[in-house]
């Protein structure tokens, strides 16, 4: 179960354009934006910690999209 609030991603998919969203279709974006954000942060940790740092910075954030 996604810790994102189904509310804001609601908004995101009616602001793509959807006139209508089932709370499933919500629940289920935002269970696959959880799992890339997480993907994210694990790249970014990694970039950090390479950096000999132990608080991520937005440069790590930039650079683990990138990748």
């Amino acid at each position: 179960m996604a810790e994102l609030p189904i509310a804001p991603i609601d908004r995101l998919i009616r602001k793509a354009g959807a006139e209508r969203v089932s709370e499933e279709a919500a629940k289920i974006l935002a269970e696959h934006l959880e799992e890339y954000a997480i993907e994210i942060g694990k790249k970014a940790t990694m970039y950090a910690r390479h950096a000999g740092r132990k608080t991520v910075k937005a440069e790590d954030i930039k650079l683990a999209i990138k990748a």
